[in-house]
């Protein structure tokens, strides 16, 4: 029926999804792990803009900053008091690795709202990665400054004595359930919001209700906008407690 529609003419028939498609940037074929593709390209996009801003834009210091000084200031002191709100004093040392994600994930983020872009925040493959380094990042660092003491964060102690062992064992399940849920909660957001934009844009073609998808299709932008920001920010600080808890397992 999808077919005859389209053959028709009829507008109806769009995929929402396949903008999610990684294809390779040369020429077809099945995809190897060294194959450049189209992920590769947007995520190499996303560290020269990275370059670009936090690098190029502040070169040339000035006292009154312009406008790459600015946002580089900007986002600098913005994940730094992040770092030491959450983590406290001990946690700044961590500071360029949280910059980085996040300067990361906001850039692949807004990258992916322009026009025919590429949206690699929208893929597992690579929110699973930047989880399990958080992940890993705190389980080392826990045992390294805290020893077998960093156990206590699986141990209740204010609880009831008979409650404590089965505690234990949901906060072990939670913690190791972590990487799982900081990289779907990125992930599913993203492409969430650009699989609406999609479905929004197919329904632009049809006169009757164009206007109306126009103005959705403006909305649904604004506020990826601004969700584009928030998971990055969200993903950020889930890092911090993460961090905090590797640091101060007792509190």
């Amino acid at each position: 029926m999808a077919t005859e529609a389209h053959s028709e003419g009829s507008g109806l028939v769009f995929h929402p999804m396949d903008q999610f498609i990684i294809k390779p940037l040369f020429g077809e074929g099945p995809i190897q792990w060294y194959t450049i593709t189209n992920a590769t390209l947007w995520m190499a996009l996303a560290v020269i803009a990275i370059i670009a801003v936090m690098v190029l834009g502040t070169s040339r210091r000035a006292v009154v900053p312009g406008r790459s000084q600015s946002i580089g200031e900007l986002a600098y002191g913005f994940v730094y008091k992040m770092v030491e709100d959450v983590t406290g004093k001990d946690g700044v040392v961590f500071f360029p690795y949280v910059m980085t994600l996040f300067m990361f994930i906001v850039m692949a983020n807004f990258l992916g709202l322009l026009p025919l872009s590429f949206t690699t925040t929208s893929h597992f493959a690579v929110t699973v990665v930047l989880a399990m380094f958080v992940f890993l990042t705190v389980t080392i660092v826990g045992f390294i400054k805290n020893g077998t003491h960093f156990l206590a964060l699986f141990w209740v102690s204010s609880a009831p004595l008979a409650l404590r062992p089965v505690l234990a064992i949901i906060e072990l399940i939670s913690y190791f359930v972590r990487p799982v849920s900081h990289s779907i909660r990125l992930a599913g957001n993203v492409m969430a919001g650009h699989a609406v934009i999609k479905v929004f844009a197919g329904f632009a073609a049809i006169t009757v209700i164009s206007p109306v998808s126009v103005v959705a299709i403006t909305a649904m932008y604004g506020l990826e906008v601004l969700v584009a920001f928030i998971q990055a920010y969200v993903f950020t600080i889930l890092t911090c407690v993460y961090l905090k808890d590797a640091l101060h397992p007792g509190h």
